[in-house]
């Protein structure tokens, strides 16, 4: 299995798009490339730890290509918005790519280099942090919450729908 780690804003939108895509095995919300070890939910919303909400996703790149995630993360958040996507504000929220190899490099700085106005971070992955288990599935297992409903919800169906 391949793994990729993508950043587009809170993680429980990223992780959301990215359960509904055929070839991914395995998510996990958390946190990259912070100065903090083991932070917490709550030192990350600061915005001081340097760390950004991210999505680990495990691949079979036999079924889906790191080039076809980069399609999907490009499609369902803003690339060039620096800092911030929709209401959510704050370096903890950027677009970012944390490559873990070469070609991981090559083909993310290909495709945002494409992107007129991307402020999309190709930075190689130095750490990994996982989320609270509560943050781990968390559009799945809060269905009804307001920020589900009304930020979530919209975006998995105007990918899926478009």
């Amino acid at each position: 299995m391949e793994k990729a780690y993508l950043a587009g804003g809170c993680f429980w939108c990223v992780e959301a798009i990215f359960q509904r895509i055929n070839g991914i095995t395995e998510l996990k919300s958390g946190y990259c490339n912070g100065s903090t070890q083991n932070p917490s939910y709550e030192s990350i919303c600061t915005g001081q730890t340097g760390h950004a909400e991210v999505v680990k996703i495990e691949f079979d790149e036999s079924i889906v290509s790191f080039e076809e995630l980069l399609e999907v993360f490009i499609a369902t958040h803003d690339p060039t918005s620096l800092n911030q996507q929709g209401a959510d504000k704050g370096t903890q929220y950027r677009s970012a790519i944390f490559y873990v190899n070469d070609s991981q490099k090559e083909i993310a700085t290909s495709v945002i280099g494409n992107i007129r106005g991307a402020v999309t971070e190709i930075t190689e992955l130095d750490v990994f942090y996982p989320a609270e288990s509560y943050h781990q599935n968390y559009f799945n297992d809060n269905l009804n919450q307001p920020y589900c409903q009304m930020v979530i919800l919209p975006k998995i169906q105007k990918y899926f729908r478009d």
